[in-house]
């Protein structure tokens, strides 16, 4: 499970070496990326990105649909089904869908967001039809045994217990979007809650697939040695042979949160944790909802205050004050009703978290209340704009990149123009998202300290039949 849909990135170590030589850079630095969009009868939209430094292609559809979408009480469906995506149809027999893939020479795997999921494949261009047959036919033609369904179940419960219960980390983030959000279903997680992905059923899966699973809610995204009127055939010749389901709603409704009145928390001690640390999340717009400049002032926000070794946070507390070995953050930005502010600092040995904290709280209020310099969002600019720019060098990217904005509703011309709109946001635009959107009452706070490990079982006892 890929929850991070841009995958590719470059170190920051690079990116700050870069950053530091080309200060100046502007949004004239973006390459030219040509992007054909279309729609098929049935509804279906088709995205050509090409590139033809190799002779590979990467073929992508998005569903417009993800964890938030689902059912109360059926948490986890949406990525079960991913993973049951890959049985069969009256084609392919169960399991070897990748297999031939693989034997084609390509890769392929499929990611589960809240907003989306999607499938992909990267491959020699000559097999782009095989693979566009296939994945049209599992579109519409899934067929599940119930044995493929308690197979897979135990999988995604092994998953879960592997990801999330064995990571005391996993556990406090878990935790902490659960408390970030009242009603919202961004605070119920992907891989969905235990209790209800052990009753996850076939009819739960065919039920989800048979609803939101059809052409007029996907997205096709292909980036490479491609054509646009190569890849218009082949879709229309495909992709639009298939029926278009009626029922699926023109727009997507969740449960919305009241607005945020108190800071919350979440404490947890773990005998696996290492050192302890302190997260804090902030409730923020997506790039969808934010006003207009908000997204791009809040993004590059998160980069002077949290990211990489020239943040305020770091230099503050790692550098200056040595109470933290590490600090960072990001704001997440791609989501359909609103984003995130996570910034987190690990305890350096001997320092107290309540030390910790009381320095990551005076380095944000300090940012709400002065604000930046010039110099500080100069040097964000343009290491935002040169990851845009290096990343748009990169066809799978792309084509994530593209396919994800649009499944949350973004438009092409909304992704091109985010270069020159991070270069207009200035000092006082980031220190009003500050104010506003640095609240503690808009957040949540995580700890997660070590605890002592429990101590041994009297010898009397019986034996545990699990293991530790």
């Amino acid at each position: 499970m890929n929850l991070n849909p841009f995958g590719f990135s470059l170190t920051k170590s690079l990116l700050l070496i870069m950053t530091l030589l080309t200060p100046t850079m502007t949004a004239r630095a973006e390459p030219a990326v040509k992007v054909e969009e279309y729609k098929l009868d049935n509804g279906m939209q088709v995205v050509v990105i090409p590139n033809t430094r190799a002779p590979v292609v990467t073929h992508m559809v998005f569903y417009r649909v993800g964890a938030a979408d689902e059912t109360p009480g059926v948490s986890g469906i949406a990525h079960f089904l991913e993973h049951l995506m890959f049985k069969a149809t009256e084609k392919i027999p169960s399991g070897e869908f990748s297999k031939i893939v693989s034997r084609l020479g390509g890769q392929d795997n499929a990611f589960t967001g809240h907003d989306a999921t999607a499938y992909f494949q990267r491959i020699a261009k000559e097999h782009l039809n095989t693979v566009m047959e296939m994945e049209a036919d599992r579109m519409v033609n899934l067929q599940l045994s119930e044995n493929d369904v308690v197979t897979e179940r135990n999988v995604i419960l092994e998953e879960r217990r592997s990801r999330i219960e064995n990571s005391p980390s996993a556990i406090l983030s878990e935790q902490m979007d659960a408390t970030l959000y009242y009603s919202h279903p961004y605070g119920i997680p992907i891989i969905g809650w235990e209790h209800e992905m052990e009753k996850l059923s076939r009819t739960d899966a065919l039920t989800f697939y048979k609803h939101f699973y059809a052409p007029n809610n996907a997205i096709l995204v292909v980036a490479g040695d491609v054509t646009g009127e190569h890849v218009h055939k082949l879709a229309k010749d495909i992709y639009g042979k298939l029926p278009a389901n009626p029922k699926i709603a023109s727009a997507r409704t969740r449960p919305q949160d009241p607005p945020h009145r108190s800071a919350r928390r979440v404490d947890i001690a773990d005998p696996r944790a290492g050192k302890a640390s302190i997260h804090r999340d902030y409730v923020a717009p997506s790039a969808l909802t934010a006003k207009p400049g908000e997204a791009e002032a809040l993004t590059l926000l998160a980069t002077i205050l949290a990211d990489g070794p020239t943040s305020r946070l770091y230099k503050k507390m790692v550098v200056t004050d040595k109470s933290a070995s590490s600090a960072d953050g990001g704001y997440w930005s791609t989501a359909i009703d609103s984003g995130k502010i996570a910034l987190y600092a690990i305890a350096a040995d001997g320092v107290d978290l309540k030390t910790v904290e009381a320095g990551l709280d005076a380095t944000i209020e300090e940012v709400r209340k002065s604000g930046v310099t010039q110099e500080e969002l100069d040097r964000a600019k343009a290491g935002e704009i040169a990851q845009y720019v290096y990343d748009s060098d990169s066809q799978s990217t792309l084509a994530r990149r593209y396919g994800y904005e649009l499944a949350v509703g973004r438009s092409i011309a909304d992704i091109q123009a985010w270069p020159k709109k991070i270069e207009a946001i200035t000092v006082d635009d980031v220190k009003k998202v500050a104010e506003k959107y640095l609240d503690i009452r808009r957040s949540v706070t995580g700890t997660l300290v070590p605890a002592p490990a429990p101590a041994a079982a009297d010898s009397k006892q019986a034996p545990s039949a699990g293991r530790g």
